[in-house]
């Protein structure tokens, strides 16, 4: 079978976030069992220089979004980082997933051949679609899940790399 482009993203970040919303579901269970405030968990960060767990989540919902925008050639959502608790981050998973959703495998046809251009931190990177894909956008993403996940396990909350691979 040929590399599938739209195979080797859309399905995969979906399954991504499906594992993510788990994950996040049993630090609420842990907050509420440990008796802790869900803030302790939200606001947590691994390193003072790192980003809270709230941010990492909103940050994988745009590197996700940005990656089937880019590759389906359409308009990359704007959604508002103003997420402060659990219900919330599960809505803006949702409306990630939604959008993802959206993105058929004809529109990434050809894709991986394509020129994806990006700006970041002033300085212009230039890739094929694949290479995109595969060098930026799913590590981009995956680093983000993998924090979020790392958050919560520092903090107490009893999660295993079964938890992070989900349902296989």
């Amino acid at each position: 079978m040929a590399f599938s482009i739209y195979r080797a993203s859309i399905p995969v970040l979906i399954r991504g976030f499906e594992n993510l919303t788990d994950i996040l579901k049993k630090g609420e269970a842990f907050a509420a069992e440990k008796g802790l405030a869900p803030g302790d968990l939200l606001e947590a960060r691994l390193y003072e220089d790192m980003h809270n767990l709230i941010k990492q989540v909103q940050l994988a919902s745009d590197s996700a979004k940005g990656c089937g925008a880019r590759l389906a050639g359409i308009e990359n959502p704007s959604f508002p980082d103003e997420e402060s608790n659990f219900a919330e981050l599960h809505a803006r998973i949702g409306k990630t997933v939604d959008f993802l959703k959206t993105i058929s495998e004809r529109q990434l046809d050809g894709a991986e051949a394509k020129t994806i251009t990006m700006k970041v931190r002033g300085r212009e990177l230039n890739f094929t679609g694949a290479d995109y894909l595969l060098n930026f956008a799913l590590p981009n993403f995956y680093f983000h899940v993998t924090t979020a996940y790392d958050i919560l396990r520092h903090k107490g909350v009893p999660l295993s790399k079964l938890d992070y691979l989900g349902k296989l």
